[in-house]
């Protein structure tokens, strides 16, 4: 669980902000405070792993909060100033957010956040793939951000203005092409075995000339798809 802190001076920011965050199943707010000098007292007494930084508070700006800290959790920049861009990066911060943040930025820094968390070296080869496996998007159904983890996903099938995302649990129908999902997913873990299918690699249980199997579903492998598809599952 990522232990979050919220430090803006300014409560719909801070209401924003929460409302992100509770789309995260593994992002937890420990607590959110109105100025970089309660934050100092927060980090002093609890474990944070992610701070989402205001930077024009009162007494002390957020940058000027940062510098203090001598080994500071990874930080987001939430701001309406563009100005201080570079700065912030120097500070290696993870990312810089100008508001309104809007929820596909919000995911995006998110997404750099776990890129640049380190990787343990004892790690053996397949607890590491398991980790990269554990990457998700979000996709919009009916208004909502449905959150879809990588290694749940089983194949894909387009249906003209849609996609149809089948997983372990249940299906989701999507209004999208497969082309614009395809360049979403890590190309480590999915094929695209036919113009209207994407497999995952992982979960093929047999294949043939023809076609590919999960488990008891028949997917076709396109003509054009035929060399590369072989290439890759034979490999």
């Amino acid at each position: 669980m990522v232990q979050c802190l919220i430090v803006d001076d300014e409560s719909p920011a801070i209401d924003l902000l929460k409302n992100h965050i509770k789309a995260f199943s593994d992002l937890e707010i420990i607590a959110s405070c109105y100025s970089a000098i309660e934050a100092f007292e927060i980090v002093k007494k609890e474990h944070v792993d992610l701070i989402f930084l205001d930077i024009e508070m009162p007494v002390l700006t957020g940058l000027d909060f940062l510098k203090t800290l001598k080994k500071a959790p990874k930080v987001i920049i939430t701001t309406a100033y563009r100005e201080y861009a570079v700065e912030g990066y120097d500070l290696d911060v993870v990312d810089y957010l100008l508001k309104p943040i809007s929820f596909n930025r919000f995911v995006k820094a998110i997404d750099r956040y776990y890129e640049r968390l380190p990787v343990t070296p004892s790690l053996t080869a397949t607890s590491t793939k398991e980790i990269v496996n554990e990457s998700f998007i979000y996709v919009n159904v009916n208004k909502k951000n449905i959150k879809i983890v990588f290694n749940d996903i089983l194949y894909i099938e387009s249906l003209k203005d849609y996609i149809r995302i089948h997983t372990q649990h249940k299906k989701i129908v999507v209004k999208s092409n497969i082309g614009k999902i395809e360049s979403q997913l890590p190309i480590s873990l999915f094929i695209r075995t036919h113009r209207s299918y994407i497999v995952a690699l992982n979960k093929i249980t047999a294949y043939t000339q023809k076609d590919i199997e999960i488990g008891a579903i028949e997917i076709p492998i396109g003509t054009s798809y035929s060399n590369q598809v072989h290439a890759l599952v034979s490999s």
